[in-house]
């Protein structure tokens, strides 16, 4: 049980960190927080795809890792549009 929680928060970390990548500009947010926009990322992504394209992509995981990397940076781009906007000036 402990091993399955590590490897989602190595996975979760490793996807939030490709979508803060492919977002421009600072991202300043913590371990915990590109951990959990990781595993969002993979989550929406996994279903986006589990929706889209059915049992047969189970066979291309590559592409659902391209998915959940762009779930990731949408996220991130939410997010930094969200702090912008609450910023005072």
């Amino acid at each position: 049980m402990i091993t399955l929680l590590l490897l989602l928060a190595l996975s979760g970390l490793i996807v939030g960190a490709l979508g803060r990548l492919v977002v421009p500009g600072p991202n300043p947010m913590g371990l915990l927080e590109t951990i959990a926009i990781g595993l969002g990322g993979s989550f929406l992504g996994g279903l986006i795809a589990r929706l889209g394209f059915g049992w047969r992509f189970r066979y291309s995981l590559g592409f659902g890792f391209l998915i959940s990397v762009l779930c990731a940076a949408a996220i991130v781009a939410l997010l930094d549009r969200n702090r912008r906007s609450t910023r005072p000036r």
